[in-house]
């Protein structure tokens, strides 16, 4: 019997991102008859799409040891120059160039991080100061429309997939696009030689370098992903709102690192999944969510994503203590 209760409590604490994810999920469900309607769940999912692209970008940099506090800077220069590029650029130019403006920063971080060996938290704290300004620079501190020629790009943030006229609504496409990111980062992280590579730097980092590996090159790479895909997020954001705003993605940083750790993974390094990740991101969105339905402020929805936070971290705390 004990032996049992214990299995099953392992067994629990193993999965206890699946478990927290599933008893919002829940308890979501008897708060409000609304959550599980077509429309609040497409909705929720619209509006965690940004965050759960930055976060697969923060999980690679936080498996390595590292951490990003710039992508939410990095995501509103993304945002202001993906419609400033539309005032003189067709579409798909103004896009590669957002893209490559955010691996630019990315690669900053990267190599002062990798080569210059300055702690994450202070490079990517400067860059998301230096992030900030050049998002106030460029746009002269006022939001920039979108024109006519930036349509297809406000058609995106508004438009679905698979959409069957009379039967089904579709799924909207920025949810597609981060499902997309989120498959490819599973599959690099679960088989391929960098992502395992990635993992193991985390996990001990002299013993990788022992081995001949060049860890530097591959702690650059994780933070020139991530400025890509807060990049994405940041074009995304343009998309749904018709401007590039040089306010957006204050606060977007704390929730990517949140998702992460409520997802299982070490701030340390070495630990984490991107599919946790991506429950991380969808039990932060549920409690947003459901608040709204109930019409609560959005301080103690502050309170309530803390309290959930230092609870993932201490289940992690107490199933390392049984792994030991």
């Amino acid at each position: 019997m004990r032996q049992g209760l214990k299995k099953g409590i392992d067994t629990l604490l193993k999965y206890n991102t699946i478990f927290i994810f599933l008893v919002l999920v829940f308890a979501s469900s008897f708060v409000s008859n609304r959550f599980f309607s077509e429309t609040n769940i497409f909705n929720l999912l619209r509006q965690v799409s940004g965050i759960g692209i930055i976060s697969m970008g923060m999980l690679l940099v936080i498996l390595t040891g590292g951490i990003d506090l710039s992508v939410g800077s990095i995501l509103a220069v993304a945002s202001v120059l993906s419609a400033y590029f539309l005032l003189s650029m067709p579409l798909w130019m103004s896009l590669v160039l957002t893209v490559f403006a955010g691996v630019l920063l990315g690669s900053v971080s990267g190599f002062l991080v990798s080569n210059r060996r300055i702690a994450p938290f202070v490079v990517t704290l400067a860059m998301m100061t230096i992030g900030r300004g050049l998002g106030y620079i460029i746009s002269n501190g006022s939001p920039i429309l979108v024109r006519e020629s930036g349509a297809s790009l406000k058609s995106f943030g508004s438009g679905y997939f698979f959409k069957i006229p009379g039967y089904f609504s579709g799924v909207p496409q920025p949810v597609v696009l981060m499902f997309s990111i989120f498959v490819i980062v599973f599959v690099v992280l679960r088989y391929t030689v960098f992502g395992r590579l990635v993992v193991a730097i985390g996990s001990n980092e002299t013993a990788v370098k022992l081995s001949g590996v060049r860890v530097g090159v591959y702690k650059f790479l994780v933070y020139g992903i991530s400025g890509a895909l807060a990049s994405i997020a940041g074009i995304i954001s343009t998309s749904r709102t018709g401007v590039g705003s040089p306010i957006v993605g204050r606060g977007f940083e704390l929730d990517a690192i949140a998702a992460v750790v409520i997802g299982g993974a070490s701030l340390g390094g070495g630990r984490g999944t991107a599919l946790n990740t991506l429950l991380g991101v969808f039990i932060l969105g549920m409690i947003g969510n459901i608040m709204n339905l109930k019409n609560v402020p959005a301080y103690p929805q502050q309170v309530i994503k803390g309290l959930i936070i230092i609870f993932a971290v201490l289940l992690q705390g107490i199933e390392r203590r049984g792994q030991s």
